[in-house]
């Protein structure tokens, strides 16, 4: 059966991509982006591949307006997929890029996921949350940790989240990207160079910028995006699947791996 699904974060990378692969298979889609520049261009997207069922709003998570517009929207499925990024070391990261990383990935996403939990139970509708979730989520490499720590937090609400409401024949599903290419990690492995300083900090600019280029550089850090829309296709409208989504499978192998590792770590 076609669902209504609301994603976040569709302006660009998987949000966009999948949004126009789940419209195409006949899904009533309402696509948004935090930005208004990113809406036209999405518009005339779907305008020019003809899905008169992708629908594009601007849902910047941080206006109560737009939040307030978004929940008026009667869905089957939430995708909570907006996301952003702070990297570098934890133990020299200004702590007030921590708490907006925070913020926006897990404050925001959950706030308005709340409200549209309110609305299906008072309304008895069976429904569905996805989180984009990452690799992340489930280890923690180091310069990456204050991201991967809302990750971490994410994988800790929706499994709650899913004990909870499941009851109230609502589900929730998370979705655990690897490394793949997209320019989100990318980004993100700029972010530190904004504020890290070759006099203040113990952590040197060059060595950092070493170190991410050799993650990204790597044949599993640059994974072909294809592989992850796809799966994202499937997952986020279907009745079933699994709890957890990691893809691909080589990267959930080695977070199975990483996690039974942990048990023997030694200090």
């Amino acid at each position: 059966m076609p669902k209504t699904i609301l994603i976040t974060g569709a302006g660009s990378g998987f949000g966009e991509a999948a949004a126009i692969g789940m419209a195409k298979n006949g899904h009533n889609v309402i696509a948004t982006a935090q930005v208004s520049p990113q809406v036209t261009p999405l518009r005339e997207k779907a305008k020019a591949l003809g899905l008169k069922n992708l629908r594009v709003e601007r849902l910047d998570l941080t206006d109560p307006y737009d939040v307030a517009h978004a929940q008026s929207f009667d869905i089957d499925v939430l995708w909570n997929n907006a996301g952003m990024g702070e990297a570098g070391p934890v133990f020299e990261i200004p702590i007030d890029l921590v708490r907006r990383n925070f913020e926006v990935n897990v404050f925001l996403p959950l706030q308005l996921t709340q409200g549209f939990i309110r609305q299906w139970i008072a309304a008895k509708k069976k429904a569905k949350v996805v989180f984009t979730s990452s690799m992340g989520g489930l280890f923690t490499p180091a310069n990456w940790g204050t991201y991967v720590s809302t990750k971490h937090a994410l994988e800790s609400v929706a499994e709650a989240m899913q004990q909870e409401l499941k009851a109230h024949g609502i589900k929730v599903q998370t979705i655990n990207p690897g490394a793949f290419y997209t320019g989100y990690n990318e980004t993100m492995a700029d972010a530190p160079f904004r504020w890290l300083d070759d006099s203040k900090h113990v952590t040197k600019r060059a060595a950092l910028r070493a170190e991410f280029d050799s993650f990204l550089q790597a044949p599993d850090g640059h994974l072909d995006a294809r592989e992850m829309i796809d799966r994202m296709i499937e997952v986020v409208p279907a009745d079933t699947g699994k709890f957890r989504n990691v893809v691909p499978k080589a990267t959930e192998d080695m977070l199975k791996a990483h996690q039974l590792a942990a048990w023997e770590n030694a200090i």
